[in-house]
């Protein structure tokens, strides 16, 4: 009997072209899970308003323009006169509020001089007519986070107060050494929170901000001596805070610099000219301010989309 050659055979042939055909056939797509579509990215901006005195009504102009274009500060920082005026909008009131707080605002409405500290502003006044304003209510209550900072005397530390009496804390931060009467709290003393602390950057990042505007009304040395105690006082606070006020600066995004070197601390009936200059100023930066929230937003996309990435590794 003739043997037939294996692969000349029909069977043979029809199943060498089926593995053949299996072999170069396309495998079929693998099913993936679409991704949840990311969160709409919010930007946490922060406001670190600096210490001035009388200068401080300048913070009022900045929030009034920020809010004009859109922008509401998610978390609050103040140190002196800005522990003040935040402490104040993150209670809830809005620009125009404060702005007319200000107007009825004169300095007998804050300093409670006792002759038995040496003529020293006592500073209750200040506390009672913040918690006033503020509806006596506790840093943790209020509208906004919100930190007023300070100075522990004993160590020359930085106090920041998120928790407690609201006045108290703007007290201890607006306590000008030479001026006002160390503020005791818990067994220690505080005061001006502008001698380590000058524009509270740092502080509006620990309430959580991505983006922090600062407000930085300072007095600057111009060759001239102040022509009074309080301005020698607020000037010599300056210079000593001058170099770690720098650096903290350099850790804002955006800086804004109201033009208020002519207004002196005590100058209450400039406070009008004071809320201009915010303004004005606050304007002028406004489109550094867009920018650059815009690129931190893109930053924060970015961080999500690398995160829900998992990096290739290369083998």
């Amino acid at each position: 009997m003739k043997l037939q050659h294996p692969f000349k055979s029909p069977t043979a042939i029809l199943a060498v072209t089926a593995l053949l055909a299996a072999c170069g056939a396309t495998p079929p797509p693998a099913v993936v899970a679409p991704l949840p579509p990311l969160p709409p990215v919010k930007v946490r901006v922060g406001l670190a308003l600096g210490g001035g005195a009388a200068k401080g009504f300048a913070h009022i102009g900045v929030i009034k323009m920020l809010e004009a274009n859109g922008i509401s500060p998610d978390v609050v920082s103040g140190t002196s006169a800005g522990s003040v005026v935040g402490s104040l909008y993150a209670s809830g009131m809005d620009a125009f509020a404060l702005q007319e707080r200000a107007f009825s605002l004169d300095q007998s409405s804050v300093r409670d001089v006792s002759l038995l500290s040496g003529g020293l502003v006592k500073g209750q006044k200040l506390q009672d007519f913040v918690n006033q304003l503020v509806n006596n209510r506790p840093l943790e209550k209020l509208n906004k986070p919100f930190a007023a900072v300070s100075t522990e005397l004993e160590t020359g530390n930085r106090a920041v107060f998120v928790r407690g009496n609201t006045g108290q804390a703007v007290r201890a931060s607006s306590s000008i050494p030479g001026v006002f009467e160390p503020v005791l709290i818990s067994g220690k003393h505080y005061v001006d929170g502008g001698v380590v602390s000058p524009v509270p950057v740092d502080a509006a990042k620990q309430l959580g901000a991505d983006f922090v505007i600062a407000v930085d009304i300072s007095a600057k040395a111009n060759g001239k001596a102040p022509g009074s105690m309080v301005s020698i006082v607020t000037q010599s606070i300056a210079i000593m805070g001058q170099k770690l006020g720098e650096q903290e600066l350099a850790r804002a995004d955006v800086i804004i610099r109201p033009k208020v070197g002519q207004i002196g601390p005590s100058d209450f009936d400039q406070k009008n000219q004071a809320i201009l200059e915010g303004e004005r100023a606050t304007l002028a930066a406004m489109p550094e301010i867009k920018k650059r929230l815009e690129e931190k937003r893109q930053q924060l996309i970015y961080k999500q989309l690398s995160a829900r990435t998992p990096a290739v590794k290369v083998q």
